[in-house]
């Protein structure tokens, strides 16, 4: 950051910057983590020469909280791929069932919404489609902040809902499921070349929320990677040329997740790992009725308290995904 030359490139100096205090981050936090022990040791050691039933008690809460605060810090050391301390891109994508599993999609988007602001990220949506009775058709949120990837990946796959249905005057059980996908935001543009020629690029009239420019220019912008198929779409911004940059950021987003998930699919190959692909396959099943449960089948995870689940505690599950991946 001291070189002469260091803000030539305004992008790449942003990147470094922020590499270099999250760094500082986790050597400060190393450092609390430190000082925090050497005083519960010295705590320690006037309780062994004194008993003293409120010193004891505080001993036990403190070190109770200093474990907690490990656990946490182990967990960001786990974080160390590539991507993991990017900004996320995430989808979400209901299955068949029209309402029912729209308005399940419209459920998960506030349990991630309000799991990024007890994380402290920025969360802007980027591209939303309402349902047609309640609820979400698709809906492309922007994470941003430290790490935000590397936790937000444990959340790829999908997710099934055992409710009453609110839209079934029968009262009957319905099963429903959103498919969650996950990218990490890519600020290097060398990761992949992408050309002009492959790329399809139609604008149209945005649609939901947004102010007076919605619906009176076409603003936003759809772009197609023809060899991929791979589709992308943007309407938060009111200029056509801003919603046509954020869109290549996540085509860049979506195809490096496309390598990555090659990559593994590849290992998964050399090691013998056979995994089922579709709705059958989900990672996480929510129960409202007739009991109450969140399960991950992943790691065998289970939270009875549904309702702190769809509030944004879904730490629990994060983290013994990432555990598991040892």
């Amino acid at each position: 950051m001291s070189a002469p030359t260091f803000w030539d490139d305004q992008n790449a100096a942003q990147v470094v910057i922020n590499e270099a205090n999250g760094l500082k981050e986790q050597v400060n936090e190393f450092e609390e983590l430190a000082s925090s022990y050497e005083d519960l040791e010295i705590a320690h050691e006037l309780v062994k020469e004194e008993a003293d039933a409120d010193m004891q008690k505080e001993l036990v809460k403190d070190t109770k909280e200093l474990i907690a605060k490990l656990n946490d810090f182990e967990l960001q050391l786990l974080l160390n791929e590539p991507y993991d301390k990017n900004n996320a891109i995430l989808e979400l994508h209901p299955g068949a069932g029209g309402t029912e599993s729209q308005d399940w999609a419209s459920m998960l988007l506030r349990m991630y919404t309000r799991y990024a602001e007890r994380q402290g990220y920025k969360v802007e949506t980027l591209d939303y489609l309402p349902g047609d009775e309640a609820g979400v058709k698709s809906v492309t949120l922007s994470i941003k902040g430290h790490n935000a990837y590397g936790y937000l990946k444990a959340e790829k796959g999908v997710h099934r809902l055992v409710r009453i249905s609110p839209f079934d005057s029968s009262g009957r059980r319905h099963t429903s499921f959103v498919s969650c996908e996950v990218m990490p935001e890519i600020t290097d543009d060398t990761e992949i070349e992408i050309r002009t020629e492959d790329l399809k690029v139609d604008t149209y009239r945005a649609s939901g929320a947004g102010g007076q420019h919605v619906n009176t220019t076409d603003s936003a912008v759809r772009i197609t990677h023809t060899p991929t198929n791979t589709i992308v779409s943007c309407q938060t911004e009111r200029s056509q040329i801003k919603n046509r940059e954020r869109a290549m950021k996540m085509l860049m987003a979506k195809l490096v997740q496309r390598r990555l998930e090659e990559q593994q699919a590849q290992l998964a190959e050399i090691r013998g790992e056979q995994k089922e692909i579709g709705w059958g396959s989900q990672i996480r099943s929510y129960v409202f009725h007739p009991y109450s449960l969140v399960k991950d089948h992943r790691t065998n995870t289970e939270v009875g308290n549904v309702q702190s689940v769809m509030d944004g505690e879904i730490t629990p599950f994060i983290d013994s995904y990432l555990r598991s991946k040892l």
